[in-house]
């Protein structure tokens, strides 16, 4: 799994004409991993404001609004994609235009056979 990490002020610091050389980086790459039959699935995610925190403590529920990060930087979406190798999976990620701006997290999802990457 790509973990995409952003900051929304970064994107909204830059010219209409960047944002769209950022979003064609992104259609560029997404047919190419769906041509490469590696891409799986994934989606973008809603604005970090409409994010609601969920903890238990003592049996209780608490939600509180926004998702309350000491970083900048949050969860913007993911991909799910079907890498030969973690070598393959940072290559991708390395090339996933947010990566130049944010970080890109290349973590496995456990399939219940293996946990290595």
């Amino acid at each position: 799994m790509l973990l995409i990490n952003n900051n929304p002020a970064t994107l909204e610091a830059m010219s209409e004409a960047d944002r769209d050389q950022v979003m064609s980086g992104v259609d560029d790459l997404m047919k190419e991993l769906t041509e490469s039959g590696e891409l799986i699935g994934g989606e973008a995610l809603a604005d970090a404001s409409h994010t609601r925190t969920v903890r238990v403590r003592d049996g209780v529920p608490v939600t509180t609004d926004g998702p309350f990060l000491e970083a900048k930087e949050y969860l913007a979406g993911y991909l799910i994609i079907e890498a030969a190798s973690v070598d393959r999976a940072v290559e991708i990620a390395a090339r996933w235009p947010d990566a130049r701006f944010g970080a890109m997290e290349v973590r496995p999802i456990i399939d219940g056979v293996s946990q290595e990457g």
